[in-house]
């Protein structure tokens, strides 16, 4: 059986730059308010047009593919995790193999919001230790820009988000003790509607009684209306310490499975890549592993929570420093919406 190796990796973030203090000619809010809560500084927005999901997964995708010694045309699947799609149906993954020029292969998409990247990545090592594909492109790609709820109203979710890219191609080592060694996915819906975008949605939102009476009622739909936009039903929700409080206990478990798993103890981590989720979650969780700065890395402050992008965008950034060398041992972890969450362990 094969193992799966990281051959090439890149990531993508949009050239505006939006700092906390920008953030304050819309919303009632500050720098220190923002760095308390979440650690960030800064962070990215995509082009309101011509600049969309798909076109900051190509950009990432060519630095992946260039540095994996291959091509487009080599490509024989994609995996593609996105929540904010350039449309709600077809999904990104054909929109990018149309883009970049690639063969009539399959392209699955992976909604698991904040975890997508490390579920998108089991799905891709399970088709290569199978030897059923040589050369995936497993991409994360989101612009949350433009569905946010830039008012005071909406601060606790908006200003912790931005858009951006990362992307790896995943191929077959015979290389033993090499590659992607285990992954690790759990989910637990009980408090789905904790952290959730329910419109559009076929279920009728969060109206259990008395919903609107709205043209297409009688026919069982539920349309989205001037009106959700002005009371706020139309964007994101989250109930930020319901979050935390779960991501604090979840993110050292998985870990922890990925290594028990493989004989391996919290020290033998030379690089834990977190997802971007909260400063505050990732330095509970490197408290709570007991590991030294240097072993786990962070870059939420330049990019905000880019959600299914976050792990891949961070793995290269981190691997581009120096900060990965062959042979270390990287732990990849992410919690995020469903609730779902997982973890990946990877000998380099």
């Amino acid at each position: 059986m094969f193992q799966s190796k990281i051959a090439g990796l890149g990531y993508y973030v949009p050239k505006n730059v939006y700092t906390n203090n920008d953030l304050t000619r819309f919303m009632e809010t500050s720098d220190e308010w923002i760095q308390e809560r979440t650690g960030i500084k800064e962070r990215r927005y995509a082009d309101r047009i011509g600049e969309t999901t798909t076109t900051m997964a190509v950009e990432a995708a060519k630095i992946a593919i260039e540095r994996a010694n291959t091509t487009a045309e080599e490509i024989d699947f994609v995996v593609f995790a996105t929540l904010s799609p350039d449309y709600y149906f077809p999904g990104c993954g054909v929109l990018l193999q149309r883009e970049m020029g690639m063969k009539e292969i399959g392209a699955l998409d992976i909604r698991n919001q904040c975890s997508g990247f490390v579920y998108a990545l089991s799905v891709a090592d399970q088709f290569i230790k199978t030897g059923m594909y040589k050369n995936i492109l497993v991409v994360g790609s989101e612009k949350h820009s433009f569905a946010l709820d830039f008012s005071t109203r909406g601060r606790a979710v908006s200003v912790i988000f931005g858009d951006g890219a990362g992307a790896i191609v995943l191929q077959p080592t015979t290389e033993a003790g090499k590659g992607i060694l285990s992954t690790h996915l759990h989910s637990d819906g009980a408090d789905a509607e904790k952290l959730a975008m329910y419109y559009p949605g076929a279920s009728g939102g969060i109206w259990t009684e008395n919903p609107p009476t709205w043209p297409n009622q009688e026919l069982g739909g539920m349309l989205m209306t001037p009106e959700m936009l002005e009371d706020g039903t139309a964007f994101p929700v989250m109930d930020g310490q319901a979050v935390f409080k779960k991501a604090v206990v979840k993110f050292p478990e998985v870990i922890g499975e990925a290594l028990s798993k493989n004989d391996l103890k919290t020290e033998d981590i030379d690089m834990l890549i977190p997802h971007q989720a909260n400063l505050r979650i990732s330095q509970f969780i490197q408290k709570t592993l007991g590991l030294s700065d240097d072993k786990v890395f962070n870059n939420i402050q330049k990019y905000g929570n880019t959600t299914a992008a976050s792990v891949p965008i961070a793995l290269c950034e981190a691997w581009e420093q120096g900060k990965i060398k062959d042979g270390d041992l990287v732990c990849l972890a992410a919690f995020g919406a469903g609730f779902t969450w997982g973890s990946a362990l990877i000998r380099w």
